[in-house]
């Protein structure tokens, strides 16, 4: 799979600009605030659905215009699939697929497949959980895009719940006599039962449908923390010349809420095998048992979630511990060995991403299979500049090979030149191909 052509209109700080992309390396090459990482901003958006370094979409549609428009041409065996997304501001976004409406946008996802490295990957590190969350979340997505649809699906259930949360909080306040003003009343909900006279009296409707849901996010996850472990441990070893052992582990809000002493890890480690079990994933809780504990979880501490107005427990308050030597990355590690964690995660997913199932894994997540040329596009944004000689000349031999590898500098001999291919410069809103 490669990115032949991306064209962008009022993306960013580009009014309109084509860019012709070949197999192999390409390397955008121009000083900082010429526009090289809006160009991989936008490959990247066309694969997730989501900027790696905004929230919003507001911010992706150039000052002044009402809209943005990306367009790829991307290649994956003999065929030619063409995706648009039309950024909007103020309105729903649009998608096309060949030119053809797409009825909503993220139909267009598995179309392109991209890992993208970014300096924001060192929040995966150093930042907060919902950074990982997101980071284990994008993957299954990449793998499956119908997962997306099922993560759309909890985040509404975990509003609705929310909301019911805020109102019985209102009303507790209330009946003790405080000044606390009323939540916002829950929007209605055609499945809630007829005759409910308090958001008490439906709040066991929503556990069971945010049980069910979050009970399948958390079994992905895990699944994908034990496919993802050995290539991480692997990718940070070649990246750092083998300074450290790193790992990866699931740490689970339901655990932590049952077992309050207790690791918080959702079953044995990844990766672990249990007494006669037959693979990596033999240690694995299953979805029914995941969703039975979350019900569990919840009922535990449903006294504190009325109290709070908040959703305590499930996949939206888990996390992915990171480990380097057996101690927490976040706050142990040095900046260089963070930068390296970060590199290996990314590398980890698109090694995962190119190999497809792994031996032992039987879920969803592999339900769907890519067949041929699923290797995705791997982007390097400005990485190599942070990296010292070593670790550059040994990231440089990892991706040498990749199908299409496509990197940022701000100057030619950031690139090294192991990595010789097509180059761009990029000045002033123009990218223009440099002959050798």
């Amino acid at each position: 799979m490669y990115i032949s052509h991306l064209s962008l209109v009022d993306f960013r700080s580009y009014e309109s600009v084509d860019v012709e992309l070949v197999p192999g390396v390409n390397a955008l090459v121009g000083q900082n605030g010429q526009g090289k990482t809006n160009l991989v901003e936008a490959i990247g958006y066309v694969a997730t659905l989501a900027s790696h370094r905004v929230a919003g979409d507001a911010a992706l549609v150039r000052a002044g215009a009402a809209r943005a428009v990306v367009r790829t041409r991307v290649v994956r065996g003999d065929r030619a699939s063409t995706v648009e997304l039309e950024i909007a501001s103020g309105r729903a976004n649009r998608a096309r697929i060949n030119r053809s409406p797409a009825q909503r946008p993220r139909d267009v996802l598995g179309i392109v497949r991209t890992v993208l490295f970014a300096p924001e990957d060192l929040a995966l590190v150093k930042g907060d959980p919902d950074g990982r969350r997101r980071f284990l979340d994008q993957l299954a997505v990449l793998l499956v895009p119908r997962v997306a649809a099922l993560l759309a699906d909890y985040e509404r259930v975990l509003r609705q719940r929310g909301a019911l949360l805020k109102s019985a909080t209102a009303l507790r306040g209330r009946g003790r006599g405080t000044r606390r003003p009323a939540a916002a009343e829950p929007p209605p909900d055609d499945d809630a039962p007829e005759g409910a006279s308090s958001p008490l009296a439906t709040l066991e409707v929503w556990d069971a449908r945010l049980a069910s849901l979050g009970a399948e996010i958390t079994a992905l996850r895990l699944q994908l923390v034990a496919a993802l472990t050995p290539y991480v441990a692997e990718a940070y070893e070649q990246v750092s010349a083998g300074q450290g052992e790193a790992r990866i582990a699931y740490r689970s809000s339901v655990d932590e809420a049952l077992d309050p002493d207790g690791a918080g890890g959702a079953g044995p480690a990844p990766g672990e095998t249990v007494p006669g079990g037959d693979g990596p994933t033999s240690a694995l809780p299953g979805t029914p048992a995941l969703e039975q504990r979350m019900l569990d979880a919840m009922r535990v501490v449903r006294a504190k979630e009325v109290e709070r107005g908040v959703n305590l427990v499930g996949p939206h308050r888990d996390d992915v511990v990171l480990t380097l030597g057996g101690l927490p990355a976040k706050g142990y590690a040095s900046h260089g060995e963070s930068w390296s964690f970060a590199l290996a995660l990314r590398l980890a997913s698109y090694r995962l991403l190119k190999d497809g199932a792994p031996a032992g894994l039987d879920s969803l997540l592999w339900a769907d299979q890519w067949g041929p040329d699923g290797e995705p596009v791997l982007v390097l944004d400005d990485v190599f500049a942070e990296l010292d000689v070593r670790r550059r000349e040994r990231l440089a031999e990892l991706v040498a090979d990749a199908g299409q590898v496509i990197i940022t500098a701000a100057v030619p001999d950031d690139v090294p030149a192991l990595l010789d291919g097509a180059r761009f410069a990029v000045h002033d809103g123009t990218v223009t191909r440099v002959e050798p």
